[in-house]
């Protein structure tokens, strides 16, 4: 918005929040639109959802980064995927096999907290992720069942394939509800660009050296394979928890397809994006979503906003607020 004179910065008055007027998390976020600072960036969020999730034409795309899964996250992945409210699933190596432990592990992640002394951790072999515990024992129960599952699923120790493919399979024998499970039975693509860097990858790793398979993941595919799938959309929009390689994984596709169909006008028509990054470092995490513009990434007429806050707080009321408007809770 441009602005001239002094009536055009005075349009819309601070309408200040009356909680007796709010009977859900739809009515809250609707209120905060008309507050100020991060709370109206969640109002509006909502809004940009909505619109994003409700476009039969828009390719949807959820980019995740940080430990979610760990803290407690994973089934509100799984509902946007059951009420295909997602296409597509960006992600890190350490959701996907936290997600693995929570199905093959009896207790899964415990409770903890970050004043503790990490040295006698390591002597219990428990494994801490800020104020969330994971004994090693668990890690080890999913890792033994994973590899019953590959025995089970693979005639030749030599796989050859993409990580998407791989957990595809991997989601088709899972019987328990996780998000591995739950994407394969939508027809959602797990992708995984940094898959070596996770303890999914170590294992697979390990295999190799004591049972002499041969993984050979590849990782261009899976790029060319998601280009395939924005060809096919005529709309598309980004949900960006954090940042890291899934967010820049999943946008670098316009650059790409820029120069290898030599399509110029596309780009993510929408996005909403948390996370607490700030861009003066210079670091791609910080990158603003207007700043992806000049590369072509999100379209120059994009709708979007950031909200500046802890995922594991801004998620889920997004989600429940998403819901409920929708009318599918």
């Amino acid at each position: 918005m441009e602005y001239h004179k002094k009536e055009d910065y005075l349009l819309k008055k601070i309408q200040p929040l009356d909680v007796k007027r709010v009977s859900n998390i739809d009515d809250l976020l609707s209120a905060l639109r008309y507050c100020g600072f991060q709370g109206r960036n969640l109002g509006q969020a909502l809004d940009i959802l909505e619109k994003m999730v409700t476009n039969q034409e828009c390719l949807t795309v959820l980019t995740l980064s940080g430990a979610m899964v760990p803290a407690g996250m994973g089934e509100l992945i799984c509902v946007l995927m059951e009420y295909k409210l997602i296409d597509v699933l960006v992600t890190t190596g350490a959701n996907i096999i936290h997600d693995i432990v929570d199905i093959f592990a009896h207790q899964g992640h415990y409770i903890g907290s970050p004043f503790v002394d990490d040295n006698e951790l390591f002597e219990y072999r428990i494994n801490r992720i800020y104020d969330v515990f994971l004994p090693e024992e668990n890690y080890q129960s999913a890792e033994e069942a994973l590899f019953k599952i590959i025995q089970d699923t693979f005639k030749s120790k030599d796989i050859r394939l993409t990580p998407s493919e791989f957990l595809k399979l991997l989601g088709d024998k899972i019987q328990k509800r996780s998000i591995i499970s739950v994407a394969s039975e939508n027809a959602i693509p797990i992708y995984v660009p940094a898959f070596s860097d996770s303890e999914l990858a170590l294992n697979l790793i390990k295999y190799s050296k004591r049972d002499d398979y041969n993984f050979q993941f590849d990782i261009l595919k899976d790029v060319l394979n998601f280009g395939d799938l924005i060809k096919t959309s005529k709309k598309y929009g980004t949900i960006v928890i954090g940042g890291g390689v899934p967010r820049n994984w999943a946008q670098q596709i316009f650059p790409l397809l820029d120069q290898i169909d030599n399509i110029e006008t596309m780009g993510y028509n929408y996005s909403v994006r948390i996370h607490t990054a700030t861009e003066y470092d210079g670091g791609l995490s910080g990158c603003t979503i207007s700043e992806s513009k000049s590369w072509g990434k999100y379209s120059l007429d994009s709708n979007y906003v950031s909200v500046w806050c802890d995922a594991t707080i801004a998620l889920p009321i997004l989600v429940t607020g998403l819901l409920q408007r929708l009318k599918l809770i």
